[in-house]
């Protein structure tokens, strides 16, 4: 589908505010006071941590985007760059600082949460130190963005298949999940990275083959014909380009298989060291609450934790007898014994986009089934 770019003939801002000053200083009386409150009712007045913009003062759509796999993460800049350059949406991003992903549907709780703003062209971006949940949670809460909620959230495009029991650990579908708890239609997009065969401008294309959906979506959600309690789950193929077309799925049991594997002590104590430092630096760097001496408290606390454990063996026995072992933990893909065509993971390694619609409850998965059934062919149907 072409989506032609939509002009936005809108004065910047910036240039609004100056003329109204300067109307406001040439008028007295009740045209001064009338100025004024037209002037109030047209400007919002957010908090410190909001961004001013004029979201509603016009009729562009607020598009959310957020990912798993962190904010310079190419799949999230070309997706963001591409929304943009249609000029049909106001594109706003929250997304975690650094890589999150197979973080499930964790949060951040009783720990200051940095958010700084980014830059990424034609959007409103902000990074935060916390999970994809937390992202899409704040975002959607109002003490970050002046609008009440957007229209669409994405979450994506991520390094890497999200099907079958997967999306459990999958913190790009997490992100997805969030928003549908709290009532915003939304869709999750993974692509099917393969080493030593992908590369970061597959995402580029995974873009071109999702556009559509998206569009699309946004569409019927403004016509209020896009399937209620429902998030998408969009899995591209490693090639998307020659994909064999898009696909109504169901989850299937796919998982990966965790492994664990036995490391030296050296390079395990040194890498753990390492790691409790940098986030002490980061805590120290990027909390605007949290002062550097609370950050090196809780790393102090957190080393000394360790040293507790490590000094004592699990019958209480003393540092002389026990023995400590290190482990890394990593998933290896397998292949899914199912042959039935219409599960996530076989249409996707037949070349097709996947589309899994997914539900809160399993009283209305039925249902839901059917409706994104009904929506996907409607909008297949258009495009052809």
């Amino acid at each position: 589908m072409t989506t032609s770019a939509v002009k936005n003939n809108m004065l910047p801002p910036g240039l609004v505010s100056n003329l109204q000053e300067v109307l406001l200083g040439r008028k007295g009386g009740e045209d001064e006071q009338q100025s004024k409150n037209n002037a109030d009712e047209s400007i919002s007045s957010p908090s410190d941590s909001v961004e001013p913009n004029s979201d509603e003062n016009d009729s562009k759509p607020v598009v959310l985007v957020t990912n798993g796999d962190g904010i310079e993460s190419p799949g999230l800049t070309f997706l963001v760059e591409a929304l943009v350059n249609q000029g049909l949406y106001h594109v706003h991003v929250c997304a975690p600082q650094s890589d999150r992903s197979v973080s499930g549907h964790s949060v951040t709780l009783k720990e200051t949460v940095a958010v700084s703003s980014t830059d990424i062209n034609g959007a409103t971006a902000y990074e935060v130190s916390g999970t994809p949940v937390d992202c899409v949670s704040l975002a959607l809460s109002g003490a970050l963005f002046s609008w009440s909620k957007p229209l669409l959230v994405i979450s994506g495009i991520n390094r890497g298949a999200s099907c079958g029991h997967q999306m459990i650990y999958s913190s790009v579908v997490a992100g997805a999940r969030e928003a549908l708890m709290s009532g915003v239609p939304s869709m999750s997009i993974s692509l099917n990275w393969k080493k030593d065969e992908s590369q970061d401008s597959d995402f580029k294309d995974a873009v071109t083959v999702c556009l559509p959906l998206i569009n699309a979506a946004i569409r019927d959600i403004e016509k209020g014909i896009f399937p209620k309690s429902c998030s998408l789950n969009i899995e591209v193929p490693t090639s998307p380009l020659t994909n064999k077309g898009v696909k109504l799925t169901k989850q299937s049991l796919w998982r990966s298989i965790p492994s664990w594997k036995a490391i030296s002590a050296n390079k395990s104590a040194g890498r753990f060291m390492s790691n409790q430092q940098s986030l002490g630096i980061q805590l120290a760097q990027l909390s605007r609450d949290a002062s550097a001496a609370g950050a090196a408290r809780r790393l102090a606390t957190q080393k000394k934790n360790l040293e507790v454990v490590e000094s004592v063996g699990a019958a209480g026995k003393s540092d002389f007898n026990r023995s400590v072992k290190y482990f890394q933990q990593e998933f290896l893909d397998r292949e899914l014994d199912d042959v039935d065509e219409d599960l996530d993971y076989r249409a996707l390694q037949n070349g097709f986009v996947s589309v899994t619609p997914l539900s809160l409850s399993p009283h209305i998965e039925l249902e839901t089934q059917t409706a994104a059934s009904e929506w996907i062919s409607a909008v297949l149907q258009v495009e052809q």
